[in-house]
């Protein structure tokens, strides 16, 4: 992509990185209404039928990872104009989903400074390592990483382990404010937490909220996971690296039936948000649509994500990602790997 796409690029994003209140106000009310429906249903239909209560909760786990759009987005600045009301509205979406919003908003902006980026990587992002890396390192190392990368522990012990043990915990180095709103966040979810157990019951507590949790943060590592993680992604080192290309061939356009696209909140149009993350979700989609340039950019379907499940290393001579099984034909131990990984 020369200079003078990239510049034409950016530009014509810019035009759809304005916030439109109406549309915020009503994507607030036809996802936080009916997720505190659904929620209240499934607590009625424990007294009908516990397979009932897993119908509604599969619904309200969907509505669930809408809910953390709009978080996403206030974290981005993105959802309102106005700062203050990002950080109320996301700080309220932070508790319901679990997330620090001044926390996860410093990762977060760390992820889309570096997403691809070889030199760069270790903080908001998914553990990858290269193939020359992988080879070169001890075999604690290996073992750990086959481990990390394993389906099982990074859609199922993963939500559990950074949901709510991580992101209960303020990072090193920390200021003030972002410490202060972890505390926040974490009185609030005790509070929210403690008056349902004492108004219903801890147990129809835990079978309601118990699987709302756990389908909606395994949804969300998937999303996060799917979008860069396919066969012809980007990754170049820190002198090579091109955040313009970073965005629109490091993370890819996940097209989605309409039903989970809405639910999802647009984010499968990822290299539309990567490119500017001031475009709004609502705005995503017609952003991608009226934008030539991003017509043929890395494309993948329901059907094709299940794919990226046997993706395990990044090889660099080759520029794709691979399975394990591609170090059965290893016939040398490549080059040590770098230190920052």
């Amino acid at each position: 992509m020369t200079i003078q796409k990239i510049n034409n690029l950016r530009k014509q994003i810019t035009s759809y990185e304005k916030s439109d209140l109406k549309y915020s106000i009503r994507q607030l009310l036809n996802t936080l209404m009916p997720f505190f429906l659904l929620w209240f249903l499934a607590y009625k239909s424990l007294s009908v039928s516990y397979l009932l209560t897993l119908a509604i909760a599969v619904i309200a786990a969907g509505f669930l990872v809408r809910i953390f759009i709009i978080f996403h987005d206030c974290c981005h600045y993105s959802f309102f104009k106005n700062r203050r009301a990002n950080k109320i509205f996301g700080t309220i979406t932070g508790v319901l989903t679990l997330f620090p919003y001044n926390q996860w908003q410093h990762s977060h902006s760390v992820h889309h400074a570096t997403s691809s980026n070889l030199d760069k990587r270790g903080t908001g992002d998914i553990w990858v390592l290269t193939v020359d890396e992988y080879v070169s390192s001890p075999l604690s190392v290996r073992i750990a990483y086959r481990l990390y990368r394993n389906p099982f522990v990074m859609f199922v012990l993963g939500p559990i382990y950074v949901f709510l043990i991580t992101n209960r915990f303020n990072r090193k180095g920390a200021r003030t404010a972002e410490r202060m709103n972890t505390y926040l966040t974490n009185i609030l979810l005790a509070a929210v937490t403690a008056i349902l157990c004492w108004t219903i019951g801890w147990k129809p507590f835990l079978l309601i909220q118990g699987p709302i949790f756990m389908i909606s943060g395994s949804l969300g590592v998937w999303l996060f996971y799917v979008q860069h993680t396919f066969e012809d992604s980007y990754f170049e080192e820190d002198a090579d690296w091109d955040y313009v290309k970073a965005a629109v061939e490091g993370s890819s356009f996940y097209k989605l039936p309409k039903i989970f696209q809405w639910l999802t909140g647009n984010i499968g149009f990822h290299h539309v948000h990567h490119l500017s993350p001031r475009v709004p979700n609502y705005k995503l989609e017609e952003a991608h649509n009226n934008t030539n340039s991003l017509q043929n950019v890395p494309t993948i379907t329901l059907a094709t994500s299940l794919h990226s499940l046997k993706f395990r290393l990044w090889d660099e001579q080759n520029k794709k990602f691979v399975g394990f099984k591609v170090l059965s034909t290893l016939k040398s131990v490549p080059a040590q790997p770098k230190s920052e990984v």
